[in-house]
C-alpha cells in the first residue's frame, strides 16, 4: 500500500476524545436503581465483546492482548519502558494508545461508522518488540503465541482486508470466508421456505463430497439440539442446510449471569418478565423469546432506567439481516423527555402531515414511549444520537415501539466542532445551533420516521392486512404488491434495507422540521426557528456532500456506511430539484489552493426543498409499503452513483473533500463498581489514558473474558481465516 493509502486506515496521534457525562444522572437514583443499572451495565459489557468476534477473526485476540498488556503496567510505566528500553518515539508510542482506544471504541480493528480498517500507527516490528518487553507477556508466554498467529492479520491492508464485506467486497465474520453473496441468497431463500429471521445467527459453508453444506449457528449459552430451535440436516435446492447453537456460548454465560443478578433490583413485574425472557433467548438461542422480552419492553412506560439488549442492528452484516450485539444502559433525563412526550402526544396530527396516502400509514398509531436519556452505559461498536426499537416487524406494526434519544451522546458529539466547505456565516450559526437542531431531527427521524409507515402483509389465513381497492386508489401508477409469509422488510430489501431506511427516516425529520407546531415543541418560534429549521438542512447536506464520501469505496464504487449513503442520496434530491436551492462547486480558497463550497438558499427550503424531499419521500414510502424492491433499487442507485462527470463530479472532488477530513471522536464511559452493597460511579479522564483506564477496570474477572475470547478463537478459526 502506499503512503498516502495507510494514511486511511491510521487514527491520528491528535484523537478527539470526549467524555460521555452521567454523573448527574447516575446520583440522582436510589441505592435498587443504582443495583439495577450495575448488572445490566455488567452484563451489556460482555455481550459487547461478541462484536470482536463479529467483526473479524483477528479481534478477539487483538482486544485480549491490548488489554492485558494495559492490566499489567500503568501508562506511565509502559511509556517508560517504551521510550527507554524499545527506543520509541513519544509518537510512537502514543500511536500504540489510540490504537488501543480505536480498538476499544469500535470494539474491534474496524470502524464501526464506514467499517474501514484500524491499524496501528508504528511497524509492526517496532510494536512487537514494545509488546514482548511488557509485564503480561513477560508472565504468560502464550501471549507471544497469540500475537504470532494474529500480528499479519492486524497489518493486512490487503484489499479484501480493507473493508468490511462480502466476497471480494471485504472481509466478515457473519459468514464464513469462502462465502459470496450468491451464498447469501441461497441462505435466505431457506430462511423464507422455513420462516425463520436471520437477527442472532452466523454462517458456515463447507463441501463435502461435492456438497455445499451450510451451518446456521446461533447464538446461545447451550450447545446441543432443542426442539423448535435447531434443525437437523435438510435438503434445500440442491445444497444442506442445518440449524445449530451455542454461537458466542462463553461470553453469553456471563451476560446471563448479570441478567440473572439484575432481575433482583427490578422495580415491577414487566421488567421480571422482560429480564427473564432475554436470559431464556441467551441461553437456548430462541430469537422468539427475544421476542417476547421486546414485547415486555415496549409495554414497560417511563421507567427510570431504561436498558435494551441483545442482537439489534443489522448495519454490519452484509446481506442486512444479521444483528450486532448491544446493549445500552441509561437514565431518564426529565426535561428533555418532557418535550419529546408532546411530540408523541402531537404524533397523530403530525402523521397525516407526511406526503403519501393515509393508506399507506398504520391503521392505528401506538403511542411509544419517547424519552431523552443519560447513557451511563453503551456497548457495542458505537454510539447512536438515537434509536427505534425493537426492529421486529411485526412488533413495531402491531404492538408499538419505543423511541430513546440519548441526550448526553448530542453534546458531546459537537464539542471542539472543525468544520469545513461552507461559509464563515454559515459555519458559525452551525457552531450556535447544531446541538438544538440535531436534538430536534434525531426526534423526528425515530419517532415519526422510523415509526411512521405501514407494510402490506398477506396474513397465513390468505387474507391480507391492507384493503386491496382502497390501497390501489391511492397508489396511481405504482404497482401494487404486498409481503408475502415468512418476509420481513430487512429480509426483503437485504443489502440496502438499512441505508434506505435511514434514509426515510431523514427525510421525514426534513419534512417535519418545517412546521411551526413542531418546532414550538422544541422551544423555537421566530427568528430562531428559521434558523434552526436552515441549520437542520444545511448540517444534513454537509454531511452527505463532504463527511459521506470518508464511506464510499471508489474501487468497488460502494458505500460502507448506512447513514452516510442516506445523506448523499438525499443531497443529491435536492440538487436535482435545482433553481439554486443547494449549490456545491469546486472554488479556490483563501490559502490560494483548490477547496470546495457548499450553500444553501433558506428562502427556497420551504418551497423547492420541501416538494422535492416531500415527492422523494412518497416514493420511498410507497417502495417500503409494497415490498417493491426492484422499483426501490433502481430509485435508490440512481441517487447514490457517485459519478466522475457532470456538474457534480463528487468522485473527482472526494480527494480534494478527504485532504480536511476529520477523526470521529471517541467516547470515554463512566463504569459502575460494588463497594460491599452501595454502588459507586467510577469517572475518567477524557483523553487516552483515560479511556484506557476505563477498560483496565471494566471486568472484575478478566481473566474468564481472555479465556472465552481465546475459546472464540479456536472454534472460529478454521472457517474464517
Amino acid at each position: 500500500m502506499s503512503e498516502v493509502a495507510v494514511k486511511d486506515f491510521i487514527l491520528p496521534n491528535e484523537q478527539p476524545v470526549v467524555p460521555l457525562e452521567c454523573g448527574t444522572a447516575f446520583a440522582n437514583l436510589s441505592a435498587k436503581e443504582k443495583a439495577y443499572a450495575h448488572h445490566l451495565s455488567k452484563a451489556s459489557w460482555f455481550g459487547g465483546l461478541v462484536v470482536l468476534i463479529q467483526t473479524s477473526i483477528e479481534a478477539g485476540s487483538l482486544f485480549s492482548i491490548l488489554h492485558q498488556v494495559f492490566e499489567h503496567d500503568t501508562v506511565d510505566d509502559l511509556k517508560n519502558q517504551a521510550l527507554e528500553v524499545n527506543g520509541l518515539s513519544e509518537d510512537e508510542f502514543q500511536a500504540i494508545l489510540v490504537f488501543t482506544c480505536g480498538v476499544y471504541a469500535n470494539m474491534g480493528n474496524y470502524k464501526s461508522f464506514g467499517d474501514s480498517k484500524i491499524i496501528p500507527n508504528l511497524a509492526a516490528d517496532k510494536l512487537e518488540k514494545f509488546l514482548f518487553t511488557t509485564k503480561a507477556f513477560q508472565r504468560n508466554t502464550d501471549l507471544v503465541k497469540v500475537w504470532n498467529r494474529v500480528k499479519d492479520l492486524v497489518y493486512d491492508l490487503s484489499p479484501k482486508k480493507c473493508h468490511l464485506g462480502l466476497g471480494d467486497k471485504g472481509t466478515t465474520t457473519y459468514f464464513s470466508s469462502n462465502c459470496t453473496s450468491e451464498d447469501a441468497d441461497i441462505i435466505s431463500r431457506y430462511f423464507k421456505s422455513i420462516q425463520m429471521e436471520g437477527y442472532n445467527n452466523r454462517v458456515i459453508k463447507t463441501e463435502e463430497n461435492g456438497v455445499t453444506k451450510y451451518e446456521i449457528r446461533l447464538a446461545s449459552v447451550e450447545t446441543g439440539s432443542m426442539d423448535g430451535i435447531t434443525r437437523e440436516p435438510e435438503p434445500f435446492e440442491g445444497y444442506q442446510f442445518c440449524v445449530t447453537r451455542g454461537d458466542y456460548s462463553p461470553l453469553l454465560k456471563l451476560v446471563v449471569e448479570e441478567l440473572q443478578k439484575a432481575k433482583n433490583y427490578a422495580s415491577n413485574d414487566v421488567e421480571v418478565a422482560m429480564l427473564t425472557e432475554y436470559i431464556k433467548s441467551f441461553t437456548t438461542g430462541s430469537l422468539n423469546d427475544h421476542k417476547n422480552g421486546s414485547r415486555h419492553w415496549v409495554q414497560n412506560k417511563g421507567p427510570v432506567i431504561e436498558t435494551y439488549i441483545g442482537f439489534i442492528e443489522t448495519y454490519r452484516d452484509p446481506a442486512g439481516m444479521r444483528g450486532e450485539f448491544e446493549g445500552f444502559v441509561a437514565v431518564v433525563n426529565k426535561v428533555m423527555s418532557a418535550k419529546f412526550g408532546t411530540l408523541v402526544a402531537g404524533a397523530e396530527n403530525f402523521l397525516p402531515l407526511l406526503p403519501w396516502p393515509s393508506t399507506l400509514e398504520t391503521d392505528k398509531y401506538l403511542k411509544p414511549d419517547f424519552t431523552s436519556l443519560d447513557v451511563l452505559t453503551f456497548s457495542g461498536s458505537g454510539i447512536p444520537a438515537g434509536i427505534n426499537i425493537p426492529n421486529y416487524g411485526e412488533i413495531r406494526q402491531d404492538e408499538g415501539f419505543k423511541n430513546v434519544s440519548l441526550g448526553n451522546v448530542i453534546p458531546a458529539s459537537y464539542k471542539d466542532p472543525n468544520i469545513f466547505f461552507i461559509s464563515e456565516e454559515d459555519k458559525q450559526l452551525l457552531i450556535t445551533h447544531n446541538t438544538e437542531s440535531f436534538e430536534l431531527q434525531v426526534g423526528l427521524h425515530e419517532l415519526l420516521g422510523h415509526g411512521s409507515g405501514k407494510l402490506f402483509r398477506q396474513n397465513p389465513d390468505g387474507t391480507y392486512n391492507f384493503d386491496m381497492d382502497s390501497v390501489k386508489a391511492s397508489l396511481g401508477d405504482e404497482k401494487l404488491s404486498w409481503y408475502e409469509e415468512g418476509e420481513t422488510y430487512d429480509s426483503k430489501f437485504s443489502t440496502i434495507s438499512s441505508s434506505y431506511e435511514e434514509c426515510r427516516a431523514e427525510c421525514v425529520g426534513l419534512y417535519l422540521s418545517l412546521n411551526d407546531d413542531v418546532l414550538k415543541i422544541f422551544g423555537h418560534e421566530g427568528d430562531k426557528a428559521q434558523d434552526i429549521i436552515y441549520v437542520n438542512w444545511l448540517s444534513l447536506l454537509l454531511n452527505g456532500s463532504t463527511r459521506a464520501m470518508e464511506f464510499y469505496n471508489p474501487k468497488t464504487q460502494s458505500w460502507m456506511q448506512a447513514h452516510s449513503q442516506a445523506r448523499y442520496v438525499i443531497l443529491q434530491v435536492l440538487l436535482e430539484a435545482g433553481q439554486g436551492l443547494v449549490k456545491v462547486a469546486k472554488v479556490i480558497g483563501s490559502d490560494g489552493k483548490d477547496d470546495f463550497l457548499l450553500s444553501l438558499d433558506r428562502t427556497k427550503i420551504s418551497t423547492v426543498g420541501k416538494e422535492a424531499i416531500g415527492n422523494f419521500l412518497r416514493k420511498l414510502q410507497i417502495y417500503k409499503s409494497t415490498g417493491n424492491l426492484e422499483a426501490a433499487r433502481v430509485m435508490y442507485a440512481k441517487y447514490s452513483e457517485v459519478s466522475s462527470t457532470g456538474p457534480y463530479p463528487f468522485a473527482e472532488w472526494r480527494s480534494l473533500i478527504l485532504e480536511k477530513k476529520q477523526p470521529r471522536k471517541i467516547f470515554v464511559q463512566s463504569n459502575t463498581c460494588l463497594e460491599g452493597e452501595a454502588v459507586r460511579l467510577l469517572e475518567y479522564s477524557a483523553n487516552v489514558s483515560g479511556m484506557i483506564q476505563s477498560w483496565n477496570e471494566r471486568f472484575d474477572t478478566s481473566s474468564v473474558v481472555h479465556q472465552a475470547l481465546e475459546e472464540l478463537w479456536h472454534k472460529d478459526e478454521p472457517f474464517f481465516s
